[in-house]
């Protein structure tokens, strides 16, 4: 069974040195999804509210950023390096690939992504 977890700092750290999420994130299950988001946002709370029915689909990871110490530089990097200034920043893997990235996504399509409708 998956999980919904936390990005830890040692998986942020790899995030900015590598230029994408470790293969502990990626790899965690054939469907991986991560959602870079910040804890005021009214549809990252709509997706949060969603989440845990798809928990069993796929490993789930979130990082609220701003909550972090290293907020900026979090920041500066998804905004940079994944060129997405909107939250929340969903990115979709298969087998370890990235087959998609988008902002919020509805619950119906969030579903269809992972393959249940």
């Amino acid at each position: 069974m998956n999980a919904i977890q936390p990005l830890t700092k040692d998986q942020l750290d790899a995030l900015r040195s590598d230029g994408e999420f470790p293969e502990s994130v990626r790899l965690a299950a054939p469907k991986v999804v991560v959602i870079m988001t910040q804890d005021w946002c009214g549809q990252w709370a709509n997706m949060a509210a969603y989440l845990p029915d798809f928990a069993d689909q796929a490993a789930i990871f979130t990082v609220e950023y701003n909550l972090l110490p290293d907020f900026e530089r979090i920041m500066s990097f998804k905004e940079d390096v994944f060129d997405n200034q909107q939250v929340p920043y969903v990115r979709f893997y298969r087998d370890g690939k990235l087959v998609r990235h988008s902002n919020w996504v509805p619950r119906a399509s969030f579903a269809a992504m992972l393959g249940r409708e």
